[in-house]
């Protein structure tokens, strides 16, 4: 397969954690949180690496927390090789910055950095879909009862709950992005759509949760331990 490459976007504040989540009474950003004994950041990373050791890992961050990640790999010798890129202000301008360190011609993963339970099997298949058909997106049936904020209920049959990585053909993702010039989005697969592609949707899996509150932190433990 062509070069292969992978956006790792970590931004989160950790706001949503109680303060005895934060470690030495410091409020740390939730990517940075311990799961299993090493921070979450780590796990997404490794996942990368474990499934193709050839994929460039570009990891983006907020400028004031670069210097903790990289003492952070030194404190857990974390000796994966990636890129380090500082992020914007939104989700969107970091993606952007990220996708600025990638060729045209590469297959791009892009990742919530707080996502590290994914199998190397779903990234795998995500890379080889978009090679062939431009795009793959995870996602699984939603299973709660939904209505809209004005009252009326959805079919839930017809709604999927989306996930990450979302894999892209780099050129078409990048002239999405260059299509819809500062409009922001919470997800890589809207704007793909936006810009007039069609996203392909591939089967996600339901380990592959988003950490954002304590206890998603703690079933995400006692999922790893069962893994």
């Amino acid at each position: 397969m062509q070069n292969l490459y992978a956006i790792i976007v970590a931004g989160g504040s950790g706001q949503r954690f109680s303060a005895e989540m934060h470690q030495s009474g410091i409020q740390v950003p939730k990517q940075f949180l311990l799961l299993n004994d090493k921070p979450i950041l780590m796990h997404s990373l490794q996942r990368f690496y474990d499934s193709d050791n050839a994929i460039n890992i570009i990891l983006v961050l907020p400028k004031e927390q670069i210097s903790y990640w990289q003492e952070l790999c030194k404190r857990y010798q974390f000796n994966i090789a990636h890129e380090v890129v500082e992020g914007g202000r939104t989700r969107t301008e970091s993606v952007k910055n990220g996708l600025n360190q990638v060729p045209a011609d590469a297959i791009v993963a892009i990742h919530d950095g707080v996502r590290p339970l994914l199998t190397t099997s779903l990234i795998t298949h995500a890379f080889l879909q978009a090679a062939e058909r431009g795009s793959a997106i995870p996602a699984i049936p939603a299973t709660d009862s939904l209505r809209k904020t004005t009252g009326e209920s959805v079919d839930r049959d017809t709604i999927v709950c989306v996930q990450t990585p979302q894999v892209f053909r780099a050129d078409e993702i990048k002239r999405a992005y260059k299509i819809l010039g500062e409009q922001s989005f919470s997800d890589d697969a809207t704007a793909y759509e936006k810009a007039g592609f069609k996203p392909t949707i591939i089967e996600g899996e339901k380990n592959n949760i988003k950490i954002t509150t304590p206890i998603d932190l703690l079933v995400a433990n006692e999922m790893i331990k069962k893994s």
